[in-house]
């Protein structure tokens, strides 16, 4: 058995638990925080695996403050600010904005050259991962309340079932038919078939989501939806993979034989999760 998919058998159980521990403990509001633990968890281990590698272009980001802004993106989406209250979302972005240029002007006062990349670096860290990571946070928070029953769960299941889809179809078709490549110069091994592979299977397993779990959303736009979703999140693999070449690196880091680090399997899930996130929002709500 490969290390890829030994490491998908031991996290996917403890993944899927964490998902569906609310219906099974209705009214418990407790029952949530599993999978927002192991969400701050990865969202964490990926900002480090991201500030890690920058630093190997010597761009000196202060991580320190840059876990300070993700801690307070996290409460922030928490209380699903993008929903609730988009001026504290705005706020809180606006004040570690604030808050790094003035830590770094003084952390930069030997060489002020060097202070751009170091406050560009650091806010980038915290937009690209603890922002964009924050939507699946408030995926999991923001729909409690809803005509729809387990809504939250339903979105959950539905975002990484797809993703799964959208995973598995391009690394087994991709590796056993792909010849044409996608963008050679930003990911070598990504081909057509592979990416063709993952709309497909992606599609299927959207639709499949739809008669098994989730009814209030019709194969009619769970189908198309799901495509969406994979784009966005092919687009979301090659730029992580751009970064990851122009710092020289094949993985983000080693923690998931197999599969590179957490950043590796956060990557398109980042670009993917506002999409769906505000796709419920309007669907659902309105």
């Amino acid at each position: 058995m490969n290390s890829r998919l030994l490491t998908a058998l031991v996290a996917l159980p403890v993944l899927i638990l964490s998902i569906i521990l609310p219906y099974f403990l209705p009214g418990y509001a407790s029952a949530n925080w599993l999978f927002l633990v192991i969400a701050a968890l990865a969202l964490s281990a990926g900002l480090f695996e991201f500030y890690t590698f920058t630093k190997k272009l010597e761009l000196k980001a202060d991580a320190g403050i840059g876990y300070l802004g993700a801690a307070a993106l996290f409460v922030a989406f928490l209380f699903d600010a993008p929903a609730k209250a988009p001026e504290l979302l705005i706020l809180t972005v606006a004040l570690f904005l604030i808050f790094v240029l003035i830590t770094q002007m003084f952390r930069f006062q030997k060489d002020f050259s060097k202070m751009l990349t170091g406050v560009g670096v650091t806010v980038l860290g915290v937009l690209y991962v603890a922002f964009l990571g924050g939507f699946i946070i408030a995926m999991r928070s923001g729909f409690e309340t809803s005509a729809v029953p387990y809504l939250s769960t339903k979105l959950l299941a539905f975002f990484f079932t797809v993703g799964m889809g959208a995973d598995v179809g391009a690394y087994y078709i991709g590796k056993t038919f792909g010849k044409r490549k996608l963008i050679p110069k930003v990911s070598p091994n990504k081909t057509w078939e592979g990416a063709i592979g993952g709309l497909v299977l992606s599609s299927i397993f959207a639709a499949v989501a739809s008669f098994w779990f989730f009814p209030e959303l019709p194969v009619k736009f769970s189908i198309p939806l799901a495509i969406v979703l994979t784009v966005v999140g092919i687009l979301g693999d090659l730029a992580e993979s751009a970064m990851k070449r122009g710092s020289n690196v094949k993985d983000a880091a080693s923690i998931l034989p197999g599969h590179g680090g957490l950043l590796d399997r956060l990557d398109s899930l980042l670009f993917s999760a506002p999409i769906l996130y505000y796709f419920a929002r309007f669907y659902f709500y309105y």
